[in-house]
């Protein structure tokens, strides 16, 4: 019998939801439902002031559908978002402090990689880097927490769902000697991922603390461009090291960088330096060198704030083309021109003690 979204539905809908009395289908309670084959997941979203009152309600929803002819696999997560409060007054009360910062277990340091805009090469510059890493003998792990745009499965060559043997911890993937974890690897890779920021917020933290990671030297962190959510769990949830950014030359890229810049300086996060990507380009036929997106930008930014510019990397076929088949440059041409910056500054990071 082959299992449908309906079946999973249709036995949400006999759960009531304690708090509105309707089930928890009618309720609006269920988010990102997911039937593939024998795999069922979803997200029991609930409201934080009733969020302790739930666990029996997932825990019964997880007896209906494993019950469920064809069910081999399931995933549910909660998640508990606030409800509207009164309008603070400004003048007289203080913001919550925020929970500390908290260590993830057999993770010596946490490296993020960010941008203040997309399209600048983050993502590249991450997976590069991981794999350099790993190649000075470094053990390595990777979080893709890029979760709108989470690219890492394509440029590491890793397919397949990620697998959880007491339904709590999640086994992560593995990859040139990288340890990898990605929302990518949770859903179809045209599958838009429709969250609000307390999902993104519990999905980001699930990663970090649910995913064996092992021991590891440094888990490099691969961030959305922008200063949204994710920066912010990020920082407030783990001891981060600091953070490497990443931009092109041109003007507009540097205008975003610096506010990207600005957000950590805000969140207590040091800047380990800056990456300028897409800094040449040379023609493949005449040897011709020509600066597409300017040059220089990073550099002068990175002297004016007084941190390292750790690396101008060329704007190349070869970069693209590995990224897409599966196998960074520094993978599958170690020893090229293209893959040298990347290697550097792995190097550097070593000796700076950040990897």
């Amino acid at each position: 019998m082959t299992l449908a979204r309906e079946d999973v539905l249709a036995a949400l809908k006999t759960l009531t939801d304690p708090v509105s009395g309707a089930s928890l289908v009618d309720a609006g309670l269920i988010k990102a439902l997911t039937v593939e084959g024998g795999a069922v997941r979803f997200v029991l979203e609930v409201s934080g002031n009733h969020a302790a009152t739930y666990g029996k309600i997932k825990e019964e929803a997880e007896a209906k559908i494993k019950a469920l002819p064809g069910v081999e696999k399931l995933s549910v997560v909660m998640t508990a978002h606030s409800a509207p409060a009164a309008p603070p007054d400004l003048k007289l009360s203080r913001p919550a402090e925020p929970a500390g910062p908290q260590k993830i277990p057999g993770v010596d340091r946490i490296v993020a990689v960010a941008s203040g805009k997309g399209g600048v090469g983050k993502s590249t510059v991450a997976s590069n880097l991981a794999c350099a890493l790993a190649a000075e003998g470094r053990r390595v792990g990777l979080l893709d927490a890029d979760v709108y745009g989470p690219s890492q499965p394509r440029m590491l060559g890793v397919s397949g769902r990620p697998s959880s043997p007491d339904g709590k911890t999640i086994l992560p993937m593995r990859n040139f000697g990288v340890t990898m974890m990605s929302l990518g690897l949770m859903t179809n890779e045209d599958q838009a991922v429709v969250w609000r920021g307390p999902m993104l917020m519990g999905a980001l933290q699930q990663m970090l603390t649910q995913v064996q990671w092992g021991a590891l030297d440094v888990l490099i962190v691969d961030l959305p461009p922008g200063t949204g959510d994710v920066q912010m769990t990020l920082a407030q949830k783990a001891q981060l090291n600091g953070a490497i950014i990443v931009s092109t030359p041109q003007d507009v890229a540097l205008l975003d960088a610096r506010k990207g810049i600005d957000m950590f300086n805000q969140l207590g996060t040091p800047i380990i330096g800056m990456i300028e990507n897409m800094s040449t380009h040379i023609c493949t036929q005449c040897g011709h060198e020509e600066h597409v997106f300017g040059h220089g930008g990073v550099k002068a930014e990175a002297a004016k704030l007084g941190v390292p510019l750790l690396a101008e990397i060329p704007l190349h076929l070869d970069i693209r083309l590995a990224a897409d088949g599966g196998a960074p440059i520094v993978v599958s041409k170690p020893d090229s021109p293209q893959a040298a910056g990347f290697r550097a500054v792995a190097k550097q990071l070593i000796e700076l003690g950040h990897a």
